[in-house]
């Protein structure tokens, strides 16, 4: 399986925030030519849910889900000096350096749980991936999918993975199952959770998830926090993939049974 290397633009212009949320991405442009949404190391959960956001984002790509293109963005540190509003500097301010962008989705629509297309195949996908990252960002009030094209597309992986945010306890998360799952907007629509384990068992191998360990910055892994470091981390999240995705079975019984 060939490695996964994400693209690197710089921010040439700041166009407008989107407040949706805490974090403050924004719509930005870059030196490539296109249009992302940049999500910034200086916001509130910082370079954890970019981490977050490769891993979510590239483990759905790996299983036939669209993601949009993910890619680094550089910015320096000239852009929070022309900011009017102070809280956009400030965010600019402690994100200089590497962030990351998602391909911006013109025209895209909001996905609405009444009226917008997802297949029962991919549902049950998009449910067993939120439960093996513990995504608990994907409920009716926030869907974080969107559809674009008439097709389905995930978006905003960054509140996944939140074992991270505690490093002393990683290890009680191994065995875990995802009870959360229940609010889940795409539950009622996934009748094939079964066929979903096994294409996602085969597509996710040992081998994926390395290369996903491999595309992730180390400085996005230095945390004062606790002592381990960057190759300890990247470890644990492989660990924790692995546990859920060897524990699947119990994933698709307990989203079945909230069913």
């Amino acid at each position: 399986m060939s490695k996964i290397e994400l693209r690197t633009t710089d921010v040439i212009q700041y166009v407008k925030p989107l407040r949706e949320g805490g974090s403050l991405p924004a719509i930005v442009e870059a030196s490539d030519g296109f249009t992302y949404v940049c999500k910034f190391r200086g916001a509130g959960q910082g370079k954890k849910a970019l981490v977050s956001e490769i891993i979510g984002g590239e483990l759905a790509r790996a299983i036939g889900l669209n993601v949009p293109e993910l890619v680094f963005m550089h910015l320096n540190d000239s852009f929070g000096k022309a900011e009017g509003d102070e809280e956009i500097q400030d965010l600019l301010k402690f994100s200089v350096g590497l962030n990351l962008g998602l391909h911006y989705l013109a025209g895209a629509i909001t996905f609405d749980p009444l009226v917008s297309v997802a297949d029962p195949l991919s549902s049950s996908k998009v449910v067993l991936l939120d439960s093996i990252i513990s995504n608990i960002d994907r409920t009716a009030k926030n869907t974080n999918l969107l559809n674009w094209n008439r097709e389905l597309w995930l978006i905003d992986h960054g509140a996944s993975l939140y074992f991270h945010h505690n490093w002393d306890h990683w290890e009680s998360h191994l065995d875990r199952t995802f009870p959360m799952i229940k609010d889940h907007v795409l539950l009622s629509r996934a009748s094939k959770l079964t066929e979903a384990s096994t294409f996602i068992t085969e597509k996710i191998t040992d081998e994926f998830i390395q290369n996903i360990m491999d595309s992730i910055p180390d400085e996005w892994l230095m945390d004062e926090a606790t002592n381990m470091s960057p190759i300890e981390m990247k470890k644990a999240y492989s660990a924790i993939l692995l546990a859920k995705i060897s524990n699947i079975d119990a994933l698709v019984k307990e989203a079945n049974d909230a069913r």
